[in-house]
């Protein structure tokens, strides 16, 4: 098996992952923060240190770290904590539907507006059409860090800073880009960083989290049982508590700590630089087949993921996966739940046949890749 669908979960996962989720059936499956006793404490300790894990990686407060169950969970978390009656929100063309769903339906329910700004490999064209949408009531931004489908990124860092200087609350939706890029929530102004644990942090499913800068303003989603303040029927106001109501996914969360542990071991750096450069060979090879269309230019250090589309001839781009799997290459093909950007491509006809590498792709899964599509 060739597996080419690492945005949608990475596969496989670290020998130390597995390990460690085995480790925490024995050792923590404990209730965190619920105990006095010494198993529940230890419990207690070994979450935190994967939030202070992510404070470093991220570089943000250890206690303003929450867990989720995935993205989309945080992001929901996010958007719905900061969303205003009466605001104006604005998004780009490249979002998933964990942003767009959610932001529509902010519009359908209490009135918000919203703005979808176009991207443009122009990356001061983006910008200027970013500040154009900013309005008197424009409160909240929300943007991908790189798209899911097209693997380009968006200049966040510039975006945070016009989001600073106009008063704007910036959420960033890094599904594609924790653990692939580095990402500062200080240097880039980001109020809510949102990622999920089980792609290329190395975790696994069910694991996920949002990270404020502040921990005011924050609106649960649940509200519930918390280990803290409980002869209150108030929902505790301080983080993470008051996001992380109900027993935890401590064996998750602990498997996501040796996902980040296993990334600084490797170095974030040394595996993108891998992985894009598996990811250029294949464009390369792809652009010589007069059947296959390809969607981007060639791939750019720091302006791409390791995330490329396809379609080939006339097939269909599901048909395409479906030839290319019964030959043992793993991808995903159709919308991948981003109609905005296929929008933006002009794929929405089809969709497009997705290529997302990892830290475990080798130049032998390109060449056997290459030589299914050469079959076609």
């Amino acid at each position: 098996m060739i597996y080419f669908d690492n945005s949608a979960t990475t596969y496989p996962k670290p020998v130390s992952v597995r390990y460690s989720v085995e480790n925490a059936l024995k050792r923590y499956s404990f209730n965190s923060g619920r105990g006095g006793y010494r198993e529940s404490l230890k419990t207690s300790e070994k979450l935190f240190s994967v939030r202070e894990k992510i404070g470093m990686m991220f570089n943000c407060r250890a206690e303003n770290v929450v867990f989720t169950k995935n993205c989309t969970e945080a992001l929901n978390l996010a958007i719905k904590s900061y969303a205003k009656r009466g605001g104006h929100i604005i998004i780009s063309s490249l979002e998933h539907n964990s942003v767009a769903r959610v932001v529509h339906k902010l519009y359908e329910n209490i009135g918000i507006e919203y703005t979808v700004v176009p991207f443009s490999f122009d990356v001061k064209r983006t910008l200027n059409r970013f500040e154009k949408a900013v309005r008197g009531n424009t409160n909240l931004a929300v943007f991908t860090a790189a798209s899911n489908v097209f693997g380009v990124t968006l200049p966040i860092k510039e975006i945070g800073q016009i989001c600073k200087e106009k008063g704007i609350r910036f959420v960033v939706d890094a599904a594609q880009a924790a653990g692939v890029i580095p990402i500062d929530m200080k240097g880039c102004n980001i109020d809510s960083l949102c990622a999920p644990g089980h792609k290329a942090l190395m975790g696994p499913l069910g694991t996920g989290f949002a990270a404020f800068k502040s921990d005011k303003n924050v609106v649960p989603l649940l509200e519930g049982g918390t280990g803290s303040s409980s002869l209150s029927l108030k929902q505790p106001s301080f983080l993470p508590d008051s996001a992380e109501a109900g027993t935890l996914n401590n064996i998750g969360i602990i498997g996501l700590g040796a996902g980040l542990d296993y990334l600084k071991r490797k170095g974030i750096n040394n595996i993108y630089n891998h992985e894009m450069k598996l990811l250029c060979y294949l464009y390369e090879k792809l652009s010589s087949f007069k059947d296959v269309k390809l969607y981007t230019p060639k791939p750019e250090a720091e302006r791409y993921v390791p995330v490329m589309s396809f379609n080939y001839g006339d097939y269909s781009s599901e048909d395409t996966a479906l030839k290319l799997s019964k030959m043992g290459i793993c991808l995903r093909a159709g919308y991948h739940c981003s109609p905005l950007a296929h929008k933006h491509f002009n794929t929405l006809d089809k969709g497009t046949v997705r290529i997302s590498l990892s830290a475990f792709n080798s130049l032998k899964d390109c060449n056997s890749f290459i030589n299914s599509v050469k079959k076609l």
